[in-house]
């Protein structure tokens, strides 16, 4: 018989509308499980159980009173936040020893709509400080380790998420990916992990849009799972800068997971836009494998160009900077910042508006450029990250933020390129070492069309099924 965490989330959302489990007992089984295991995985800087009860109870009085038909999409099903964004009531940190007593006033308008389709919010999951780095090493709670091998990060910035869905800890997770942070612990998990166009979900109501480069989106163990919670957190609200195309009338991801995509002409490149990087034979090695299941697959994969160069890493890391100075810290509070935050609020503060500018405009016009030779394909295939997992504390170079800086950049040096243009973009895990460690690779499409990504994605996965692939703490 499968336990309650050897479920999908869509198997345990349909197994409480039959009445054959209770939002009470699969809540229960998650608190027990982080309770029992986080320790070892570091998902969670907060747990709110005593919350997560009580709207575990009220879920199961909508299950004896309404029919089955009028239940939300995932009622009783666990869903964490991560720390960055705000749950009205609950400890907020973004990660940060700065912001550890500060509680968030209002809920984000993606926790509105989880709480509309009935999931159940079990505790915000671990980030590094604001959410900079792209490992989730922290000094308020433990680091985030991929549950495939302990000693190794579970990436970041949504490394708490990743770690709790790949450990069996909740069914799947929100996460944000402002320069791979949805794909990048999609990867070194071994999940399915999509970050959305921009402006497909909202940010509001308190996180302005900026340049658009941060979005929400989820990670689960399946490629349905991650459609129906894009499906529940979808939207725009009046005042947003951007907004994505909605799907057709009647349509919705989870539809689209359920198809077949027609044939598809796929650009593969994996030279990376960082000088002298060289990605891992391993990663090579999926890269590969990928290209041969696309092409068995009956899709049409040829090489394409890397569509960007290291001068739009360049113009990137000013607006990174940039964004390190928009939470704001009091100046007593400065030194208990982490070196890298405290180096790179320093650099957005000796940057002018003139510095700024040019990168933002840059950024852009390095866009126009490579969008039309993009456009010419349905899809574009590349690793999702130039190495395999890192150990932990790897990153971490103590008082030399920059060496920091340049050690992140060499790990992940193709998903903030996709930031940068909006375009959706999927971490998919097809591949595996033989050592058992995790290896994803990146799947981007056109603006607007996370559709085709997820129908995709899903062929792959039945033609290299990967949910029942479970690291060994599953089983604890």
């Amino acid at each position: 018989m499968n336990r309650i965490h050897d479920l999908t989330a869509l198997e345990q959302a349909e197994a409480v509308r039959r009445r054959e489990l209770s939002p009470v007992e699969i809540t229960d089984h998650y608190l027990d499980r982080i309770d029992r295991l986080d320790d070892q995985v570091g998902a969670f800087i907060t747990v709110t159980a005593e919350s997560a009860r009580e709207q575990a109870r009220k879920a199961e009085e909508r299950v004896l009173r309404d029919a089955p038909e009028d239940l939300p999409p995932l009622l009783g099903v666990p869903v964490p936040v991560k720390d960055l964004d705000p749950v009205a009531g609950v400890r907020h940190t973004f990660g940060s020893v700065a912001y550890a007593d500060n509680t968030a006033a209002v809920d984000a308008e993606f926790v509105v709509r989880l709480r509309a389709a009935g999931t159940v919010m079990t505790g915000k999951t671990n980030t590094p400080e604001f959410g900079s780095p792209c490992y989730t090493e922290n000094d308020i709670a433990p680091p985030a380790r991929t549950p495939w091998d302990a000693s190794r990060s579970a990436g970041g910035s949504s490394g708490g998420a990743a770690a709790a869905v790949a450990a069996g800890l909740a069914p799947v997770a929100q996460g944000s990916d402002g320069g791979g942070s949805i794909r990048i612990p999609a990867s070194v998990c071994g999940l399915f992990g999509i970050k959305p166009s921009r402006g497909r979900i909202t940010s509001a109501p308190v996180r302005p849009d900026y340049v658009g480069l941060s979005t929400s989106g989820p990670l689960a163990r399946t490629v349905a799972d991650a459609a129906l919670l894009l499906d529940v957190m979808s939207g725009s609200l009046p005042g947003d800068y951007y907004t994505a195309p909605p799907l057709p009338a009647g349509e919705t991801f989870l539809d689209h997971a359920g198809r077949e995509p027609k044939r598809l002409r796929i650009g593969r490149f994996s030279a990376a836009p960082v000088p002298g990087v060289q990605p891992d034979p391993a990663v090579l090695e999926a890269y590969e494998d990928a290209t041969r299941l696309l092409t068995g697959l009956g899709h049409e994969v040829e090489e394409a160009e890397c569509p960007f160069d290291a001068s739009m890493l360049r113009m990137f890391s000013v607006v990174w900077a940039a964004m390190t100075v928009a939470s704001p810290v009091p100046p007593e509070y400065e030194d208990r910042l982490r070196p890298l935050t405290r180096s790179l609020r320093a650099k957005a503060r000796g940057l002018s508006v003139e510095d700024y500018m040019r990168a933002t405009a840059g950024l852009q016009l390095a866009i126009r450029k490579a969008m039309p030779a993009m456009l010419g394909y349905d899809v574009l295939l590349s690793p999702t990250l130039a190495a395999l997992p890192a150990p932990v504390g790897h990153f971490d170079a103590g008082d030399d933020p920059e060496e920091e800086f340049a050690r992140m950049t060499r790990f992940t040096p193709y998903t903030s390129m996709f930031n940068v243009t909006g375009q959706p973009s999927a971490s998919v895990p097809l591949h595996w070492t033989p050592e058992g460690l995790p290896v994803g690779v990146m799947l981007t499409g056109r603006m607007g069309e996370e559709a085709t990504l997820l129908s995709l994605s899903a062929q792959l996965e039945r033609a290299r099924p990967w949910a029942d692939r479970r690291p060994l703490l599953w089983d604890a």
